[in-house]
């Protein structure tokens, strides 16, 4: 992949990532529900599988079947998945910046602050346990897909580092109490599919307790060609947009 050698955070990484579908943002990129609420979605695999109305509705919970048309449609051709907000208010976000527009800048917490601020401590401890040489790095494009990352940083030929400092007592216990990572998932699987690297060390940072863990995230070629997948649609979906902001503002340039 291409590469910019520019400091993450500054004016000019700013602007390289604008209009790209940054690596930070796949988890939005893939938010899709079935609009259905849980028992819903019993209540059609339910159906679905040759379990009569009665029969459906009982073990799914319901006194009597569901009578919405969303659930009969369900019933009769299947689950349907469909963009959710995150995804839609990202892929807007990008055609916006694609037209020449700015997205509404990003609020930096106090969370994300602090974050920036402990990350060249974190990859000194890194090292320092693990032996490893990192190398910082900036920023990655693709020349034939929309698509950006910023890696906190690269190992040898085939590792990749990620840093995420726990600054919330909800992402500490998420996280490194439960164990629960999913929402660094498709980031670091993202790594693995675009820069053809064999596995991420996603470290988990707390600087109020100096505790770090050290995840081992190796390649998953299904879990990487699923994310592949919808982040390829999810391109198609920014260009849906982008095409028809393009003939709104030409539209009315040609009228004016």
């Amino acid at each position: 992949m291409p590469f910019l050698q520019i400091d993450q955070g500054t004016p000019e990484w700013l602007e390289a990532r604008k209009g790209r579908i940054t690596g930070s943002r796949f988890k939005d990129a893939r938010d899709r529900s079935s609009g259905l609420t849980e028992q819903q979605t019993t209540f059609v695999a339910l159906m679905r599988s040759g379990k009569t109305e009665a029969d459906a509705a009982k073990i799914a919970g319901y006194k009597k079947p569901p009578t919405s048309e969303a659930v009969a449609k369900a019933v009769t051709d299947g689950v349907t998945m469909q963009w959710g907000g995150k995804a839609l208010d990202y892929a807007r976000d990008v055609a916006r910046e694609r037209v020449g527009g700015s997205a509404p800048a990003k609020f930096q917490n106090a969370a994300m602050r602090i974050g920036s601020e402990q990350e060249a401590s974190a990859r000194a401890m890194y090292e320092g346990r693990t032996g490893y040489l990192v190398d910082e790095v900036g920023f990655f494009t693709t020349d034939d897909a929309p698509f950006g990352l910023s890696p906190d940083g690269l190992i040898d030929e085939d590792g990749v580092l990620e840093i995420k400092t726990m600054v919330s007592s909800d992402t500490l216990f998420t996280a490194v109490a439960d164990g629960n990572v999913s929402a660094y998932m498709d980031q670091c699987l993202g790594y693995l599919w675009l820069l053809a690297r064999k596995w991420v060390d996603l470290v988990l940072w707390v600087p109020d307790l100096q505790h770090m863990t050290i995840i081992r995230i190796n390649r998953d070629e299904d879990a990487i060609e699923a994310l592949e997948a919808d982040l390829m649609a999810f391109a198609g979906l920014v260009k849906e947009h982008e095409t028809k902001l393009r003939a709104a503002l030409q539209k009315d340039t040609a009228t004016a």
